[in-house]
């Protein structure tokens, strides 16, 4: 690892993080990143805006609401959910798959998911000014189309970086899915200037490491915000069992000016 850098780590677990029901409490949200007012601490990383981690305890469903300007990927981890929406899409998520709506000058969706159905919905944020005179668009991308890459028990699939097949988004952002087996490591490069927000989603949890300084513990259902201004690697080691963790990286700020929303 290369040397020493001050690296900020920040672990908040469920209890600091937003929740939400929807359809009478079939569907149940964590919200590492949620609106303002739902409980989590922190409501926005530079232009990753929104993060809900949603899981169905019964079929349900949310009926068709409006969005416009942002940039919203769902990914789907267990189960199988509809899109529909006002572009006249149908279209099924299932395990590994990424939907992408560019909101544009407005749409609407609603989706409806099975018994089981676990997935993300992760909200980026362009330049609005821009974004809303665009015209709004829908892709689905399939599991297999996302490079893989396994190696010593690490295995990373690129959701968005170098290689994958979303290559129209306009915010600037990098996404992996990292599984890391017992007595293995994933080295991560961290940038100066960006921030890396990381959950850890299957799993006993496990720590970071970054030179010259203690591990930071961490356990499943815990978010991590990892800064640092240098550059540097930072080190992630299950505890027990297999870890499967889920890593974004952003800007820590952008060039132009970002949606604030009254509390």
């Amino acid at each position: 690892m290369k040397g020493a850098i001050q690296v900020n780590i920040q672990i908040l677990g469920p209890e600091f993080q937003g929740k939400e029901s929807f359809d009478g409490g079939k569907i149940n949200a964590q919200k590492p990143l949620g609106f303002s007012g739902q409980g989590a601490v922190t409501v926005r990383l530079g232009p990753l805006f929104y993060w809900a981690w949603g899981h169905a305890e019964s079929a349900g469903g949310i009926g068709f609401h409006p969005h416009q300007g942002f940039e919203i990927l769902s990914y789907g981890i267990r189960g199988k959910g509809l899109h529909r929406d006002t572009l006249g899409t149908e279209s099924y998520l299932e395990a590994g798959d990424i939907q992408l709506m560019q909101a544009g000058s407005g749409l609407q969706h609603a989706e409806s998911v099975e018994a089981g159905f676990e997935s993300f919905q992760i909200w980026l944020e362009p330049y609005l000014n821009d974004a809303v005179r665009r015209k709004p668009t829908y892709s689905l991308f399939k599991h297999k189309q996302f490079p893989r890459s396994s190696q010593d028990g690490v295995t990373v699939k690129t959701i968005l970086g170098e290689e994958s097949p979303i290559q129209q988004l306009v915010a600037d952002a990098r996404m992996f899915d990292v599984e890391i087996e017992p007595g293995a490591s994933y080295i991560h490069r961290i940038m100066p200037n960006r921030t890396l927000a990381a959950l850890a989603i299957r799993g006993d949890g496990g720590s970071f490491l970054s030179s010259g300084r203690e591990p930071v513990a961490f356990k499943q259902k815990d978010f991590a915000i990892i800064q640092s201004e240098q550059e540097g690697e930072i080190s992630i080691r299950p505890e027990g069992e297999k870890l499967r963790i889920f890593l974004i990286e952003v800007p820590a700020e952008v060039e132009y000016p970002l949606y604030k929303k009254a509390r």
